[in-house]
């Protein structure tokens, strides 16, 4: 469309007619151009309007999810630490508890030990007493003397 305005001649029954008819045609013509891209722009614009709604509506979905992920994330850390922590504490406890039966296991084989020691030190002088006592008595011990192999030998000269 042109910005400045047409002029016409002016004839005996008014204005050119035909130079008139060729401006309202150009005009006609532009009008129904703008017409169509203004149809064109109208449809867009609703399309465009439809498809930011769209989007619109997947965004407040994608931050429902997001939101949602984000509660069930929390949800499940918050379990698993809880869950470790139960781990952690019940390890601790076992581990105590084996801790007091090892110490107990070892205090009844320390006891039994040292009662064995005292025994043995006692087995041990006693048998040292009466190894000494054996000593003694063999130190005493006097053989009696062989008799005589000759009467024997004799005597068996004289049976036969």
């Amino acid at each position: 469309m042109t910005n400045s305005r047409p002029t016409f001649r002016i004839t005996k029954n008014g204005y050119d007619r035909f130079a008139v008819d060729d401006a309202i045609e150009r005009y006609a013509a532009e009008v129904s151009q703008l017409e169509r891209k203004l149809q064109l722009y109208q449809d867009q614009l609703v399309e465009t309007t439809r498809n930011l709604e769209d989007l619109r509506a997947r965004y407040r979905e994608l931050q429902k999810t997001d939101a949602a992920r984000k509660e069930a994330a929390d949800n499940i850390a918050r379990l698993s630490l809880r869950e470790a922590n139960e781990i952690i504490n019940t390890a601790q406890k076992n581990a105590d508890v084996i801790i007091k039966e090892a110490l107990a296991s070892a205090r009844g084989i320390l006891e039994d030990l040292s009662v064995l020691y005292q025994e043995a030190g006692s087995v041990k002088s006693e048998a040292s007493q009466k190894l000494e006592n054996l000593l003694k008595d063999l130190d005493d011990f006097t053989l009696p003397e062989m008799p005589d192999l000759m009467w024997l030998k004799e005597a068996q000269d004289k049976l036969r």
